[in-house]
């Protein structure tokens, strides 16, 4: 009997049960960083529905922060780095509003987020997440990267800004144009020459932020179109890639403030 319960603790929520239990393969902050596939809620594979996103969690462990997909709608929060290793409290996620078809894997993943107060090792790849009880929660799987840096490279045209769509047939239509080597920016915002540099992340590969933009300063007729892009790119803290093509730029909340399309 001895050597099944062994064989069965290999797979599954059994090893993230004895994981959770023991203080073998402790867990420092740094072995959570980065991006993670939940690919298990309370001994259960997840499995998505037909053309819904496999849920991730991200976390940037010099910020605290936290970022991912719950199956439909972006999920964002806050985590303490100064708590005793070992430990974190994902009670209060935040995430967007969009419907799916089916909204069940979702509602788990953020109940099952909810009830997190531990996290331990599990094995050299997995990373078990566990509640107060030491119950294991969800299993956590590295993520191979969706979106990489070198998929900014290039020039972009900036189709929408703040919610509104540019206007065709600007005289100076709005763009940017990303120098990944040298980490900087060049564009229009509607009526001035835009500049800086960009700042990405090793930890979250969808990172982004431009906090040294610098422009001309050129009067035009009208400053509307301008004034929300240079609003927008002052707000940016992440990208994507959007269903239907192009590049979303979110801010802190994870709303999306620009829409970029190839030229």
């Amino acid at each position: 009997m001895k050597k099944v319960l062994v064989s069965l603790c290999m797979a599954g929520a059994l090893v993230a049960l004895s994981s959770c239990r023991s203080s073998k393969d402790a867990a420092t902050l740094s072995s959570i960083s980065g991006e993670w596939n939940i690919i298990e809620i309370n001994g259960a594979a997840v499995v998505p529905a037909p053309n819904q996103e496999f849920p991730f969690i991200g976390f940037d462990t010099t910020t605290g922060k936290v970022f991912g997909n719950s199956g439909c709608n972006r999920m964002m929060g806050s985590f303490d780095v100064n708590a005793k290793p070992g430990t974190i409290d994902l009670g209060a996620m935040a995430s967007t509003r969009m419907a799916c078809p089916d909204m069940t894997l979702e509602q788990n993943v953020l109940s099952a987020l909810g009830q997190v107060k531990k996290y331990k090792k599990l094995g050299k790849e997995n990373i078990a997440l566990c509640g107060s009880s030491n119950r294991p929660i969800i299993v956590l799987q590295k993520k191979a990267p969706t979106v990489k840096l070198s998929d900014l490279s290039g020039k972009w045209m900036i189709s929408e800004a703040g919610g509104q769509a540019i206007p065709e047939g600007m005289e100076k239509q709005p763009f940017i144009e990303f120098n990944l080597s040298e980490k900087r920016i060049h564009g229009n915002a509607g009526c001035n020459l835009i500049n800086g540099g960009f700042v990405a992340d090793n930890e979250n590969s969808s990172a982004i932020s431009f906090p040294q933009l610098i422009s001309t300063m050129m009067a035009c007729p009208d400053m509307e179109v301008e004034g929300r892009v240079m609003k927008a790119l002052n707000e940016v803290k992440s990208f994507g890639k959007l269903a239907g093509g192009g590049i979303g730029l979110y801010d802190a909340d994870n709303t999306l403030v620009m829409v970029l399309v190839k030229k």
